[in-house]
């Protein structure tokens, strides 16, 4: 028996967007991050932190 083709959403892997915290030592933060909002949160920029964002699937020119 056949059944029908499903549909599924493509999603543009260039939108893949992470968000991380790049701390003063040069590593990133051992978390993960839902939103820039909540990295920006999480940094400390007064000791050198800073909110990076990075595609997880290529290094894509925009």
């Amino acid at each position: 028996m056949t059944t029908p083709a499903q549909t599924v959403a493509w999603n543009d892997p260039r939108d893949d967007i992470a968000v991380g915290v790049l701390m003063s030592n040069g590593r990133l933060a051992p978390r993960r991050f839902a939103s820039r909002a909540e990295a920006e949160a999480w940094a400390r920029p007064e000791e050198g932190d800073r909110v990076v964002e990075w595609n997880l699937i290529c290094e894509c020119d925009y």
